[in-house]
């Protein structure tokens, strides 16, 4: 009976893992990932999604929410089509208030801690995961992804709109690696039917290994690239299964090592230049 890698001495594979990103490379062989990543002059004119996510208010996809939306004005004037082009001389105001895009690009890696949302403001008046940011760093920044309010682990914020857009896209198969909690033991026959992927309400779901955490049988490693809502929750919700916790311990090359909960730490050179050549090689 085929079983997936386990974290240490005790993984049982239940489908082959893929190799997870290499960090061996060298930076001195990459130079051109260690220049900022500010908008160049030759890349005005700009759209305006873009040029909102390069602000470090959101990412591109909400950007174009929040232009159709009617709250994005260039030179005074309300713009609802977020691909209208500006050019650097332009003025752009969000709810009123001038932005410009972030010179200096920031990357914070936070380990979540449970009952926060992840969104830049929450209209129910809600903790997010900015607010455990205020007052610590100075630059705007944002998700990248979300984590459910119940979930906790790794999450990336940052101002860089290329470097989150990329990691968002489904073909650069970002890979995540969850450890999950449930109410009971996960039968073999349901360990054998995930790792073979199961069909759920909007397609196939595919994990790319399951493995039993620590020998734990009530306790799963889930490594999938899948970005579908609360997939993993509903893998096993699936086969009858309550989740009581889900943790996110692997997230593009980056570990929760040394990182408390509710705890966040900038990248180091290194890994920012890990993050960009992974999404520049798929």
């Amino acid at each position: 009976m085929a079983q997936p890698r386990k974290p240490k001495q005790e993984r049982n594979t239940a489908k082959t893992a893929k190799k997870r990103p290499s960090t061996s490379f060298s930076a001195r062989r990459r130079p051109e990932l260690l220049k900022n990543m500010e908008p160049s002059e030759d890349q005005w004119p700009m759209r305006l999604n873009k040029y909102i996510a390069h602000c470090g208010i959101c990412s591109r996809r909400q950007a174009a929410d929040y232009v159709k939306g009617g709250l994005v004005a260039v030179n005074g004037q309300v713009i609802t089509e977020p691909g209208v082009e500006v050019q650097q001389t332009d003025t752009v105001t969000y709810k009123g208030q001038n932005i410009a895009p972030e010179l200096r690009k920031v990357y914070i890696l936070m380990n979540k801690p449970k009952n926060v949302i992840t969104t830049s403001e929450d209209e129910r008046g809600r903790k997010t995961v900015l607010n455990l940011l205020e007052g610590k760093i100075r630059e705007r920044v944002y998700p990248v992804g979300r984590l459910d309010r119940d979930t906790t682990g790794l999450l990336l914020l940052t101002n860089d709109g290329d470097l989150a857009q990329k990691l968002s896209h489904p073909k650069h198969k970002v890979v995540k690696v969850y450890k999950v909690t449930l109410n009971k033991s996960l039968q073999i026959k349901d360990f054998e039917a995930i790792g073979a992927g199961l069909d759920l309400e909007d397609g196939k779901a595919e994990v790319d290994s399951i493995y039993y955490y620590e020998g734990k049988k009530s306790e799963i490693g889930v490594e999938i690239h899948s970005g579908k809502n609360r997939i993993v929750r509903r893998i096993f919700e699936h086969l009858g299964y309550n989740v009581e916790a889900l943790d996110r311990i692997y997230y593009a090359g980056l570990s929760k090592k040394d990182l408390p909960r509710g705890q966040f730490r900038r990248l180091s050179e290194r890994e920012v230049i890990q993050l960009k050549h992974f999404t520049e090689t798929k």
